[in-house]
């Protein structure tokens, strides 16, 4: 069977626990092309690469229908494995390296090149020895298809990531078998000179006649270097199109031109309490890899839900975890007109303010831990709560605990056995919402929740949100709410600000048009008037 595409995906659906994720998606690729994907978090984009990844998460939780063909044969990879011997390889998003080892060893990891000696001719190849001249020469040859200088015995730990992403891509050249390269991201922790010379690099591949797979918020870079573009939505292909075709402005409102799951939007509220700023956010820069924010103005009223999105990478991520100290911060941060001190995350939590991480599973939890430990244990560090003395020794006051862990747990429905369950075994929502009872816990005025439906079913992100309008309605707590997904910031916040390549593009209502949501994401608002 013979095509003129390389990569067919072809009409692939995939369902998890009833919630349909891809929708009949189609995307045909040919040998050289450099093919764009894009689509806001949660359009489908990683679980289209885990299916053409061959990975265990597709196939544990009942596979796929459609059908992946490579060179016009159905193949359907199970492994990641199966996937590399058809010839695919993928640049993640997160770095796949070793740290130990050096730049030509993590390029040859798992194809290393071994060769005899007199124990191998005696007991068998098991005996063999690695041939460090020819994996040397291997790793080189790798290196200078890319223009990379570095000594390729150099170790990997303490590379620039700029480097370390090269040496992601040089370990996918260097197999022999290579036909289609996918890349996540691939521009999200590089300086913009090491992301110019990279975008070269990819079309350089493209002339090689490999086929690229490119995967990107930062639509100027989808623009400047793809031949075609596929935009998902919902689940679903919206388009097709030549990039010719296309520009900035187009691409942007099919991405966030959806109806929306739900049918309230708030309005703004009343111009009477516009003046009325409970947090000032002036000149602020954030050193957060992959979320940088640079000089970054913004005033937050008292009493409202604050909505902040941007595409990924943009620097929406970085706003929260700096004015919590949690990465380097400088600028100006004041509450209630007084200026808080940068880089303290203790003084941030002192002054009233309560922040719910958005990797809860990797720094929001202590998952081998119950329920009502993992509620108290800020407020037991940070306020000195829950705790009674003992022949002049404080002790944790475990019923006052327990007892506050019921409460909560009635309060916010945490659906589980009890208070002294694990937060491992418990569902994504009810994890979250242990997290924001932990916040809850230090009494605050101002509580910064990132991306807080984020891996948690249909179900459970509106509970998640009702929870947040709660707190505001019912409490008067001023909420800052950082997402991917806008559909859900226009369904609970006041307003939304969006933040492009780390600064605020705008702040608009949450009624605004899909148009001007989709022209500020991409950094376009406005410029038309301009011209």
């Amino acid at each position: 069977m013979t095509t003129e595409y390389l990569l067919q995906i072809d009409n692939v659906s995939k369902e998890y626990s009833g919630n349909r994720v891809l929708k009949g998606v189609t995307i045909n690729i040919k040998p050289g092309e450099v093919h764009g994907l894009v689509g806001e978090n949660g359009a489908g984009k990683s679980t289209l690469m885990n299916i053409l990844f061959g990975m265990s998460v597709i196939h544990d939780t009942g596979g796929y229908e459609g059908n992946i063909i490579i060179d016009g044969n159905i193949v359907n990879p199970k492994t990641p494995k199966e996937s590399m011997e058809l010839g695919i390889g993928m640049v993640h998003q997160e770095f796949m390296l070793i740290p130990g080892f050096s730049v030509t060893e993590n390029i040859k990891l798992n194809r290393e090149v071994t060769k005899d000696n007199l124990f191998s001719r005696i007991l068998g190849p098991k005996m063999k020895t690695l041939d460090f001249k020819k994996m040397g020469k291997d790793g080189r040859e790798a290196l200078d298809k890319l223009g990379m200088s570095i000594d390729e015995w150099m170790p990997v730990a303490g590379l620039p990531v700029g480097y370390m992403q090269f040496v992601e891509i040089a370990r996918e050249i260097d197999k022999e078998n290579l036909k289609l390269l996918v890349f996540d991201e691939p521009t999200a922790v590089l300086a913009e000179s090491e992301a110019d010379r990279f975008l070269k690099i990819v079309r350089k591949l493209a002339d090689l006649g490999i086929a690229i797979l490119f995967i990107s918020h930062r639509l100027d870079e989808i623009i400047e270097i793809t031949d075609n573009i596929t935009v998902l939505r919902d689940g679903e292909v919206v388009s097709n199109l030549a990039t010719k075709d296309a520009d900035v402005h187009k691409i942007a409102e099919l991405m966030v031109g959806r109806k929306l799951e739900q049918t309230i939007i708030k309005k703004t509220r009343d111009e009477r309490e516009k003046e009325d700023y409970i947090l000032e956010l002036e000149d602020l820069y954030v050193d957060m890899p992959g979320e940088k924010v640079k000089a970054l103005n913004l005033k937050v009223h008292r009493g409202e839900i604050l909505g902040i999105g941007g595409l990924g990478g943009q620097g929406k991520i970085g706003v929260a975890n700096g004015i919590m100290g949690l990465y380097p911060t400088t600028g100006k941060i004041l509450k209630n007109g007084i200026p808080l001190p940068l880089n303290q995350p203790k003084k941030a939590l002192d002054s009233g303010l309560a922040f719910v991480t958005e990797d809860r599973r990797g720094v929001g939890l202590l998952l081998d831990d119950s329920i009502e430990h993992n509620i108290a244990i800020s407020a037991l560090q940070i306020k000195n709560k829950f705790l009674k003395k003992l022949a002049n020794i404080n002790m944790m006051n475990e019923k006052e605990i327990r007892q506050h862990a019921l409460e909560m747990i009635k309060e916010l429905d945490i659906r589980c056995t009890g208070p002294k369950q694990l937060t491992r075994r418990l569902s994504g929502g009810n994890q979250q919402k242990v997290c924001i009872a932990r916040a809850l816990t230090l009494d605050p005025d101002i509580v910064l929740v990132s991306e807080p439906t984020r891996g948690i079913d249909v179900g459970a992100k509106k509970i998640v949100l009702d929870l947040l309008v709660k707190l505001n309605k019912e409490l008067g707590m001023t909420v800052i709410i950082t997402s991917s997904e806008l559909a859900e910031l226009r369904s609970v916040s006041d307003r939304i600000a969006i933040v492009f390549e780390g600064k605020l593009e705008g702040v608009l209502a949450p009624d605004a048009s899909d148009v001007d949501f989709g022209l500020m994401m991409a950094g376009e608002y406005g410029k038309e008037e301009v011209s």
